[in-house]
């Protein structure tokens, strides 16, 4: 179904939808007029998008854009004007424009000059590209956290900046990045709903297709905000986790 359709059935629809939850607010009335065979009928469809969709689109557009993150945090702290320029020109763009809009001008608007990208890589591109800007600054600050003392040292022992950068530089700066970089992907994996609007089929996609048949709108999308703040729990947790086990190679 076109995107201006389901819109429109949105629109139409929900304020006969919000007549018929409102009313029943009262207590005893909420449960009553949920339809649970409906919901147990779409949890696993909803919970498949999710994991065919949701979260490979997620992670793949993590690695990619750490990928571009660390080449743009790399030339901010180049000694090169130009790259330096080119670094902050790229992050002020991403930064400064809505993720929709940068998604959409992948998807739509290359198209125009020649350009045809399918949908899943385009949203992995765009959500790549996104990541990358942002991860960009928590890279570059997490280098320049690292005690100058560490550079010296590796010259030193006659290492190369290049071989410092890798071998010294990098994994203390990776640790301090872990905190920043863990809200990142999660939310990363919440503006994944956006790759709906572009006909990804992930865990939202699948919910509005469910909610057009059934027209049970607030329902449906409920339980796919269930379903992103379940993933969100356990990523979170995973993170505080993560972070416990790299402060035990801490010195105090």
């Amino acid at each position: 179904m076109a995107l201006p359709t389901v819109l429109a059935a949105v629109h139409a629809a929900l304020p006969a939808v919000l007549l018929t939850v409102l009313p029943t607010t009262v207590p005893g009335g909420a449960l009553s007029t949920v339809d649970w065979p409906l919901v147990l009928r779409s949890a696993p469809t909803i919970a498949l998008g999710a994991v065919r969709g949701t979260i490979p689109l997620a992670a793949l557009s993590f690695v990619g854009g750490m990928v571009i993150a660390v080449g743009i945090a790399l030339l901010r702290l180049s000694r090169n004007a130009v790259a330096r320029g080119v670094g902050r020109a790229y992050v002020s763009v991403v930064r400064g424009t809505p993720l929709l809009v940068q998604l959409f001008v992948i998807f739509y608007g290359l198209p125009s000059i020649g350009l045809v990208i399918n949908p899943w890589p385009s949203a992995i591109l765009a959500f790549s590209l996104n990541v990358g800007g942002y991860a960009a600054e928590i890279v570059r600050a997490a280098i320049l956290s690292v005690p100058q003392g560490q550079w010296e040292a590796a010259y030193v022992i006659g290492m190369s900046h290049r071989r410092a950068l890798g071998r010294i530089i990098l994994p203390q700066a990776a640790r301090v990045s872990v905190p920043p970089l863990s809200n990142t992907f999660i939310s990363l994996v919440k503006d994944t709903s956006l790759a709906s609007l572009i006909l990804v089929t992930e865990l939202f996609r699948e919910a509005q297709k469910i909610a057009a048949f059934s027209q049970e709108f607030m329902l449906l999308y409920l339980e796919a905000a269930l379903i992103y703040w379940l993933i969100c729990l356990v990523l979170s947790a995973g993170q505080a986790r993560l972070e416990t086990r790299l402060e035990r190679h801490v010195a105090r």
